[in-house]
């Protein structure tokens, strides 16, 4: 049996197209929010003006060309200083131009949270998943799950940026720019969705072998839908309702999975990897790695290094007889 769910190595070649069904947009050229939006403006208009300036410079340099076989040689050296003097004044506008729309664009989007009814989040970049928090005052309400964001449309979200091991970047390029995250210190993004969807994010700062495969998926969704979700979150796991899912808890409990994950309600409370309170909520494993389905999953506790080599996950030998009753139990965990 092990043999049969090894079989599914093949999708650490694969995995980005399989993902290409539920991995989201990902585009900077579609903005989702204000922030995106204003980010969207400054570059087409960068873009705009540039090209512009490069056809009537591709369009100058032909009209010399064409001049120098006309043996023209009488053009008088006062014409070419203004011609190049008119150049350098309109090169020195356009720059200004840039400059100012450039920090038009970047007081703007430090000001898109204010008077805002906001949502607080804390993310911290790991070698190489997302650990993703919702802090409450209530300690038993704070919700921790993984490489998954769910934020309400229409509302503000302040994003407190934090890395665990190396310097990573949180870039969700429909909701905002790139913002790194520095071990020891606290940065933040303020990002809006004004539309209900799924974005792809990914970190954009090389932070080792896995760098490729450290994306996360923010789900934007309405205020009741995301209240649901934030509510189940809270819950602790539920016991397993049959045989074979009860069995599946005792095999996770007698694994070395205890030693690294938690399960609220159980006796797993191992902090250095991904909460698995709610695995089977989310649409994807190991960052974004693989679909969140029973075979992925299997194979990933199996050999997670022919998947995602250099992972800080060993494998894990369960034996053939016990492999099924724990992905029922895991498959509970919604």
């Amino acid at each position: 049996m092990i043999k049969r769910y090894s079989a599914f190595r093949w999708v650490a070649l694969s995995g980005f197209l399989v993902l290409s069904g539920c991995g989201g947009s990902q585009s900077a050229l579609d903005p989702a929010g204000p922030q995106a939006g204003r980010i969207a403006q400054l570059w087409w208009l960068l873009l705009g003006v540039s090209t512009v300036v490069f056809i009537i410079v591709v369009a100058i340099m032909l009209a010399a060309v064409v001049r120098s076989h006309r043996a023209d040689r009488t053009s008088s050296e006062r014409q070419m200083t203004s011609v190049v003097t008119g150049a350098t004044v309109v090169t020195t506008v356009i720059l200004f131009v840039f400059l100012i729309a450039s920090l038009s664009t970047g007081k703007a989007l430090s000001v898109f949270a204010n008077g805002k009814d906001v949502v607080h989040i804390e993310v911290t970049g790991h070698q190489w998943w997302w650990e993703v928090r919702y802090p409450n005052s209530i300690a038993s309400q704070t919700v921790t799950t993984a490489n998954e964001i769910h934020i309400p449309v229409g509302r503000a979200v302040i994003i407190r940026g934090m890395a665990q091991d190396v310097i990573h970047s949180f870039w969700a390029p429909n909701l905002h720019g790139k913002r790194d995250l520095i071990p020891s210190r606290v940065t933040t993004i303020t990002i809006e969705a004004d539309r209900p969807a799924i974005f792809r994010g990914q970190c954009a700062e090389f932070c080792g072998l896995q760098h490729a495969h450290m994306s996360f998926l923010v789900i934007a969704e309405s205020a009741s839908r995301f209240s649901a979700w934030l509510d189940n979150q809270r819950r602790p796991a539920i016991s397993p309702r049959n045989e074979m899912a009860l069995r599946g808890e005792q095999v996770f409990l007698s694994a070395p999975c205890v030693l690294c994950h938690t399960i609220r309600g159980i006796d797993a409370f191992g902090q250095v990897a991904p909460d698995l309170t709610h695995l089977a909520s989310r649409q994807t494993l190991a960052a974004g790695t693989l679909p969140n389905t029973p075979g992925h999953l299997a194979g990933w506790i199996v050999d997670p290094q022919n998947i995602k080599p250099g992972t800080r996950m060993p494998p894990v030998n369960i034996p053939a007889t016990d492999m099924d009753p724990l992905l029922a139990y895991l498959g509970s965990l919604q």
